[in-house]
């Protein structure tokens, strides 16, 4: 076992009586390491050896054997999730996930959160079938392919999935008391849900970004600050934008609220965000019941960190005839170094208060993620994610930054839909997925945000001619 800790690589053998002082060592510094953070952002990385993992076939989409493991709801995934953070915020996460069952069985707040979603998010979203869209790929495969349906999440008020927990997260904020709200964001469009959340229920909202994020995904930082909330520029990206809002509200936990939209941190952060983003899925079966009288064969979602495709996945998790496919941002490619790929390429360890996979180097610092989609670029993903993929119930994948931007202008042009680059990289591996499914196969594509955000981007990166 390796102990990664503040760029120091400790080996610990029991071979021989020779290392067992550098193995007393080594806890004693973590032990201190633990005692040194009590006071602000923990910054430990544990490095575990992976399980041997079963051989894989070349194609990525062929399904392998699942493992039967139980998914727990106590905040641990097998091995992954936990509450890794210092004492002075365990009460505070342990009254939270104490609210959070509360509401959980409270009639009149799921009322309350039903009615939100209905008359002010604008759900059910609908499960359109992308008929173009399928025919593109059966065309170039004889004639036969799947049929593509699109799970319509960026037409939910603020252009994606995040207001489903940005609604419940500031109701259950409101029920503590709080009266400031702090959260981060990436894309911006979970920015922009929690300050409409915000000015809704008369909460004020202070939203990090980083200063890059700001720039490239400057029409969701507006209307952030158009629905009143202060936006604070981070240097660095989505995780230095995370880390500064969690520092924000250990500040002050007496006052202020801290409303994860990613499906990543301490318990009950991942359970939280999992759970109200599951009536994505939800809405799903039914629909497609309605529609062709079963179940989808196929779900496929983007993976930034988690909280659309866990949205998406949940409900079917114990329908072992339905494939979970997440995508990952492959940015320039896997050997290239320059991607966000955790579950493809990532090692366990600890990040941002649990267990997970992470991009992390040989000294246990992380890497800099990067994606064309600033909502992917983070170096980690959710525990629960990360069993799914060390249980073989869920398959994962890469869609680079070229694919992805390929997928973007195919919608637009086939469907007249503009997908967010986030969601784009869903669809994007449609191009090698589609020829490996069967005639007739059901495939649901989550389209999990609006991509008028990314115009621009695709603008310059394609030098296309708005006319």
């Amino acid at each position: 076992m390796a102990c990664k800790l503040q760029g120091t690589l400790i080996r610990c053998h029991s071979r021989s009586s020779k290392f067992i002082d550098q193995k007393e060592r080594a806890a004693s510094v973590v032990a201190q390491a633990l005692v040194t953070h009590q006071t602000k952002l923990p910054q430990l990385s544990v490095t575990y050896v992976p399980p041997p993992t079963p051989s894989m076939d070349k194609n990525p989409f062929e399904t392998a054997q699942k493992k039967e493991l139980p998914i727990s709801t106590s905040g641990k995934f097998g091995r992954f999730g936990g509450k890794f953070v210092p004492e002075t915020i365990v009460a505070c996460l342990s009254q939270l996930e104490a609210e959070f069952k509360k509401v959980m069985a409270d009639d009149a707040f799921q009322a309350e959160l039903a009615e939100a979603l209905r008359d002010y998010a604008g759900r059910e979203t609908p499960l359109y079938h992308a008929k173009r869209l399928s025919e593109y790929y059966k065309s170039r495969n004889n004639g036969t392919g799947p049929d593509i349906y699109l799970k319509r999440e960026d037409l939910n008020h603020g252009g994606s999935h995040k207001m489903n927990n940005a609604l419940a997260q500031a109701m259950i904020a409101k029920r503590m008391g709080c009266k400031s709200v702090v959260t981060a964001t990436g894309s911006g469009h979970h920015g922009l849900a929690t300050a409409a959340a915000c000015a809704k229920l008369a909460l004020e909202c202070t939203v990090f970004m980083a200063a890059k994020d700001i720039e490239r995904q400057y029409s969701n930082v507006r209307l952030m600050k158009l629905l009143g909330a202060q936006v604070e520029a981070v240097d660095g990206g989505f995780r230095d934008a995370a880390s500064d809002a969690f520092r924000c509200w250990v500040g002050d936990l007496e006052n202020k609220y801290h409303l994860t939209g990613s499906a990543v941190g301490p318990h009950p952060c991942p359970s939280m965000v999992r759970e109200f983003q599951s009536v994505i899925g939800k809405e799903t079966r039914t629909q497609a019941l309605e529609k062709w009288g079963g179940k989808p064969d196929v779900l496929v979602a983007c993976v930034g960190t988690g909280s659309n495709a866990l949205g998406l996945f949940h409900e079917f998790v114990d329908d072992e005839d339905v494939r979970l496919i997440g995508v990952e941002g492959g940015g320039l490619g896997l050997e290239s170094g320059k991607h966000s790929s955790t579950l493809s390429k990532g090692e366990v360890g600890v990040y941002h208060g649990a267990i997970s996979y992470l991009l992390q180097d040989e000294h246990g610092q992380i890497i800099h993620p990067h994606s064309i989609a600033a909502g992917m670029e983070y170096p980690g993903v959710g525990p629960e994610l990360s069993f799914l993929k060390e249980s073989g119930r869920a398959e994962f994948c890469a869609a680079t930054d070229e694919e992805a931007l390929d997928a973007y202008q195919k919608l637009c042009k086939l469907e007249g839909i503009f997908p967010s680059l986030e969601a784009a990289h869903a669809l994007g591996i449609l191009e090698k997925l589609a020829p490996t499914l069967s005639d007739g196969t059901k495939v649901v594509v989550n389209c999990s945000g609006r991509g008028d955000k990314d115009a621009a981007i695709v603008f310059n990166r394609r030098l296309l001619d708005p006319q």
